[in-house]
């Protein structure tokens, strides 16, 4: 006899339980026990749920639930031994915290999907402003101002019934005491002969289950190390190899050039090794390779790891410009208020114009000082006069061509160091523009008619890989395309993925690791990074070397003629 039969078989009782009143006719009294049968089997296939859930994407399948869970167990033997006072005392509460438990688990499941990490309860409550903005953009304000109400109801009542739940079942089990104790009993000592023997009904799924005790003590210690992570962090961010450098000594291999980095959005190593991408992806890079190469540019290929995977662009640019691991917002927080030395400070103090151009950025940008630029573009600046594609406020064209008109073609100037973000590859892929000639341009009224508005319906599953595909596709093109087009003897192109897609885009157990490539016409630039074992060409080679991203910025500098400080060693960056 299992616990949920014992449970219905009390669902039945007659005066206390079905709810029956004196005088009630026979047909009402029916309906009561009908109701109270039905509400016993709903707390009980709550409460089993709340246990046996998982908290990953990529495990959340039916055989997840064919287990025993020795929190019921442990919680049914403690009320059994309770007075009917100290019961209710214990029970509610621990529905509650069970309820507690269902939302970490929902919260891990979502960021599991999307972030390829479970929910950080101390940092990650800072996504909830940029994940509403992103429905707000992808599928409209009703749509996000619904889910967020959503959200909020369900944070209530979930805990709520929950409770009444574990309050109902336990009385039952109380009122059942015998017969609740045999079963007890019995599953407890199956539990634990199951626990030794490592018995699986379901492969990769143990018959004797504590996973959400586990879940409640894994978030618990998480929030200790979350909390510590600031005086690790702080520890790291203090050692600095250039921070000391004198301009004189800073990039000396690039003098004269100009630089821009490229950030292109969600390009992941899935991209060129995915066996749904790849062929097609691959071609434009290999056909990239040779018209740059016909026209006298070389260019090297490699990977990096991202501190991040699915979103949080923000972290993966902090974390290639400061030379430090920043893969939560803490970090990016306290990094942003400090004095750390960045790339595109190294390049100001250097003797560039420094420029970041931020298409998707709509409001006051306060952390663009930490980050030394002399002129931040915009979506409130960059005069773009065309459609919007869906998430992205223009096309990479136009981020592209305004650089080139308003920074790159102005007479007698400084050499530029621009930092883009490239986000026509940004989910969800449901608008898609096309190259069109770079004289036509201008203010972007050229791609009338391409773009759906920022409320376009999302691809269907069918469609959603061959659509981010597709937008990988044009990124990559445009960024060609330009470097035929402007690209000088002076111009040393860099572009990189910022971080993986979603697991539904990049795969199950996919890597954080993202292509970068650097694109000269001067061969001496390509000279400078000839021992760092990077493929010849757009495309990275499986067996190239990977880095942590934070690595990027003191191997750069150094290869490019910085000079360490004398008093300082590199920083402990990456974790």
């Amino acid at each position: 006899m299992s616990v949920f039969h014992a449970f219905r078989s009390a669902s039945a009782d007659r005066e206390d339980e079905a709810g029956r009143e004196p005088g009630d006719p026979p047909a009402r009294g029916r309906l009561r026990r009908v109701a109270a049968w039905t509400a016993t089997t709903l707390a009980c296939l709550l409460v089993l749920f709340a246990l046996d859930a998982p908290d990953r994407f990529d495990r959340l399948t039916p055989g997840q639930f064919v287990r025993i869970p020795v929190e019921a167990l442990l919680t049914v033997a403690l009320v059994l031994v309770l007075p009917e006072r100290a019961r209710r005392w214990v029970a509610a509460p621990l529905g509650a915290l069970l309820g507690v438990v269902v939302i970490f688990k929902v919260m891990d499941i979502g960021f599991d999907a999307v972030l390829v990490r479970p929910f950080n309860p101390v940092f990650d409550w800072s996504f909830l402003r940029p994940g509403f903005e992103f429905v707000d953009t992808s599928v409209g304000r009703p749509a996000a101002i619904g889910l967020t109400a959503l959200i909020v109801l369900l944070v209530i009542a979930v805990p709520v019934l929950m409770a009444l739940s574990v309050l109902r079942l336990t009385r039952l089990a109380a009122r059942h005491r015998t017969a609740t104790g045999r079963t007890v009993a019995v599953l407890g000592t199956a539990w634990v002969a199951c626990g030794a023997l490592g018995v699986q009904v379901v492969p990769g799924v143990p018959l004797a289950s504590g996973s959400a005790a586990e879940l409640a003590y894994d978030h618990a210690r998480q929030v200790g190390s979350s909390l510590n992570d600031r005086k690790v962090f702080a520890k790291q961010a203090a050692v600095d190899a250039f921070q000391h450098t004198p301009p004189s000594q800073m990039l000396t291999g690039l003098r004269g050039k100009d630089v821009v980095l490229a950030f292109v959005e969600s390009y992941g190593r899935s991209a060129v090794e995915h066996p749904e991408y790849a062929p097609q992806v691959d071609a434009v890079l290999d056909a990239g390779s040779r018209r740059l190469k016909a026209a006298g540019f070389g260019a090297r290929s490699g990977y990096l790891t991202s501190s991040t995977a699915g979103g949080g662009s923000w972290l993966a640019h902090s974390t290639l410009l400061s030379g430090l691991w920043i893969d939560n917002q803490q970090r990016y927080r306290t990094l942003t208020s400090s004095s750390r030395f960045t790339l595109t400070r190294a390049f100001g103090e250097a003797g560039w114009r420094t420029l970041t151009v931020q298409p998707a950025i709509t409001r006051s940008w306060p952390e663009a000082s930490f980050y030394g630029y002399n002129k931040v573009y915009d979506d409130r600046n960059l005069g773009y006069k065309g459609p919007r594609f869906s998430y992205a406020t223009m096309p990479d064209q136009y981020t592209l061509n305004t650089l080139q008109r308003d920074e790159l073609s102005a007479p007698k100037r400084a050499p530029v160091m621009a930092e883009l973000a490239l986000v026509s590859s940004h989910a969800p892929w449901a608008s898609i523009p096309s190259l069109v000639d770079w004289r036509t341009v201008g203010d972007g009224s050229v791609f009338a008619g391409m773009g759906k508005g920022e409320n376009a319906a999302w691809p269907s599953s069918g469609r959603i890989r061959g659509e981010y595909r597709k937008s990988i596709e044009y990124t990559l093109n445009t960024l060609v395309s330009y470097m035929l087009t402007y690209g000088t003897k002076n111009t040393v192109l860099v572009f990189l993925g910022d971080h993986q897609p979603a697991p539904t885009i990049a795969g199950q157990h996919a890597s954080r690791d993202v292509p970068v490539t650097i694109v000269a016409r001067d061969p001496a630039v390509l000279d400078r990074i000839s021992g760092w074992g990077w493929q010849d060409g757009l495309r990275p080679a499986r067996t190239s070397p990977v880095w942590p991203m934070s690595t990027f910025r003191d191997r750069f500098l150094t290869a490019f003629g910085s000079t360490p400080s004398a008093s300082s060693a590199p920083a402990a960056s990456h974790r």
